[in-house]
């Protein structure tokens, strides 16, 4: 299969070709099948971001006791093993700098 080179920009959840396109903090190269399965993460945190923004308006709820909350987390573990996996020396650098995944996901 053939990679082609990405540039990710975690927080908006951007998969660009073109690195002038938007800020971006990882590069990455993937097939057309890694990317569909990285942009279904970014989209499926996106789609939970309506869940957050419904339950941010009820005040008795707690970030640690909200599901919503769990599953952006987790899709956001998710993110960064696939970078890590994909990346380039640098992406990988900075993701074990920051101390996110266990060793078995770093392997």
């Amino acid at each position: 299969m053939n990679k082609t080179v990405y540039y990710i920009a975690v927080g908006p959840g951007e998969i660009m070709s073109i690195p002038t396109a938007s800020p971006w903090q990882f590069k990455i190269e993937a097939t057309d099948e890694e990317i569909r399965k990285l942009r279904a993460i970014f989209d499926a945190n996106a789609n939970n971001s309506s869940a957050d923004f419904l339950r941010a308006h009820i005040p008795f709820r707690e970030y640690h006791n909200d599901p919503t909350n769990d599953i952006h987390d987790n899709n956001l573990l998710h993110v960064y093993e696939m970078i890590y996996q994909l990346g380039d020396e640098e992406a990988k650098g900075h993701i074990e700098s920051m101390g996110i995944l266990t060793n078995d996901k770093i392997e």
